[in-house]
């Protein structure tokens, strides 16, 4: 029996490509031990995303790849994710508990990014992650809805203010401290210091990811948020229409002018199929998405049908990813979180948490 090297273990590795780093774990350092005896083999390996639903049979993946060794015996594969605090805008400091903040747009209304993004930050959390969502739409909060939340947020010190909770995540939103009928009739520096102290004075509690839902357009909050606010990364909600396109085009246009990274487009609505025949029809047209993603070089993260049962479960207060945890489009969602998650490891790491501050004073 030929003797296993360290280094046969970390070349036949490399004939793994990720799925979703579509990188080798050799390449992204993502190897962090190997332990060989007597031929038997146990590789931990520690990915920069959370990927609870595809754990296994990654593992299984890795297993196989390692088994065409000569000589191999039994063989372990220990896989854990950490996410780290990635690189945002220049000159803007990570908020307190809040490891990643992943802005969640749109040009225009309608296309069901509030849906999209509570979703998205429950199948974040579905994967393993810790997950807040911030509803930063002022005029028209979704999220107390969507989330079945009624309550208002305490106060323990009568400074700041505790996230409210539902279904593993952590939630704040105006809907939460005003009435549900209750028009908010203020301009735009007032809609953007709301947003900051929301942000600000809410006390997360460690989080990986926290989804910030935004409103549609391009004003006032989203020149805040790239200006003020550490984003890691934002995603573009569209569907297939031209006229939804032309817009979507616009908000991604205005991250790339502020430096803020369009990690991919989530295209919503992409197909309906009939629930009494199965009849597949492109209402608002197909491949829209895809040629967008093309056209700027950013990836189709994913593309989610025309439902019903999308929006009455947002509605009943428990989204698809709870409501129906192993239905085919709660999969989509968590493919998406997947694919977003793994794009937003392979970013920059924010290194200034582990540099002392330098203070000098004169004698």
């Amino acid at each position: 029996m030929s003797e296993i090297s360290q280094v046969m273990v970390e070349t036949a590795l490399k004939n793994y490509i990720d799925p979703y780093l579509e990188k080798d774990l050799v390449s992204t350092k993502a190897i962090k031990s190997i332990a060989i005896e007597g031929g038997h083999i146990t590789v931990s390996i520690q990915l920069g995303y959370p990927c609870a639903g595809m754990r296994e049979e990654m593992a299984a993946n890795i297993k196989k790849t390692l088994s065409s060794l000569k000589g191999a015996g039994e063989i372990k594969i220990d896989l854990s994710s950490k996410v780290a605090v990635h690189s945002v805008q220049q000159g803007i400091k990570p908020i307190k508990g809040i490891k990643n903040i992943i802005a969640v747009a749109s040009g225009k209304g309608g296309v069901g990014k509030s849906t999209t993004s509570v979703n998205l930050a429950l199948a974040l959390a579905a994967e393993g992650a810790t997950v807040g969502i911030l509803d930063a739409d002022i005029y028209g909060p979704s999220q107390p809805r969507m989330l079945g939340i009624s309550d208002k947020p305490e106060s323990k010190d009568g400074k700041t203010m505790e996230p409210l909770e539902a279904h593993g995540i952590q939630a704040m939103s105006i809907g939460f401290l005003i009435d549900e009928e209750t028009p908010m009739i203020w301009r735009g520096p007032m809609v953007t210091q709301a947003l900051e102290q929301m942000l600000q004075e809410t006390n997360w509690r460690e989080l990986d990811y926290l989804v910030i839902d935004l409103p549609p357009g391009t004003g006032d909050i989203q020149l805040t948020l790239s200006q003020r606010i550490p984003v890691s990364g934002a995603v573009i909600v569209t569907t297939p229409q031209d006229i939804a396109l032309l817009d979507a085009r616009k908000a991604l246009k205005m991250f790339e002018k502020v430096n803020v990274p369009v990690f991919g487009i989530i295209e919503n609505m992409s197909i309906h199929i009939c629930s009494k025949c199965g009849h597949e029809e492109h209402i608002f047209g197909s491949g829209g998405g895809e040629r967008m993603a093309q056209d700027y070089d950013v990836e189709l993260l994913g593309a989610l049908p025309l439902d019903l049962s999308i929006r009455e479960q947002a509605d009943s207060g428990t989204p698809t990813v709870v409501a129906q945890a192993d239905s085919r489009i709660s999969q989509i969602y968590r493919e998406i979180a997947r694919r977003l998650a793994a794009k937003l490891s392979q970013r920059g790491v924010d290194y200034s948490k582990k540099f002392p501050s330098i203070v000098i004073e004169n004698s």
